[in-house]
């Protein structure tokens, strides 16, 4: 579950990046969208491309984290937001909880009947999944074993289709 300081740290850097220009409000246009989903599916698929045939499994971190930036960016913008280049991952991050997290508890509400609370912890989590792979990414890159990148490939991939998964269902509703 996300705390309450990670939530009000969101909150705070998101009105940052907005009036320093790294977070924009955009009017939407359809090839930016086609293009942040078509590169969420292709990683996703290269992923899975590369994690079967056991080729690397750093690419396999690497390309399932981009999947997920990737989809996480299409529903920002779908709300009419758009990242910047610089610090683009941690904007990402930040704006997935303030303007995503909800309406993902929305439709982890209406998909699995659950409780408000229980939808609320499994949002927080895909968010959270969010995070740890982007700071797993940076890291395997640079200071790890091979069983640890191995173990971590695994995860990754499995955490970029579920995110996947709930980010296809919250864009479907906007």
């Amino acid at each position: 579950m996300l705390s309450a300081k990670r939530i009000d740290e969101a909150k705070s850097s998101v009105n940052s990046y907005i009036s320093e220009g790294l977070l924009e409000k955009k009017s939407f246009q359809q090839l930016v969208f086609d293009t942040y989903v078509r590169n969420h599916r292709e990683s996703l698929s290269v992923a899975r491309q590369i994690n079967t045939q056991n080729l690397s499994d750093l690419w396999v971190v690497i390309t399932s984290y981009y999947s997920m930036f990737y989809i996480a960016n299409a529903v920002l913008y779908k709300l009419g937001y758009k990242t910047g280049h610089r610090i683009a991952h941690k904007v990402t991050a930040d704006a997935l909880i303030v303007f995503v997290r909800n309406r993902l508890k929305d439709t982890l509400l209406e998909s699995y009947e659950v409780a408000a609370d229980e939808a609320l912890t499994l949002s927080d989590s895909h968010i959270e999944n969010f995070d740890l792979e982007r700071t797993k990414r940076s890291r395997l890159q640079y200071e790890t074993t091979d069983e640890i990148k191995h173990s971590a490939a695994e995860t990754s991939l499995k955490r970029a289709e579920e995110f996947s998964a709930e980010l296809e269902k919250v864009l479907n509703s906007l």
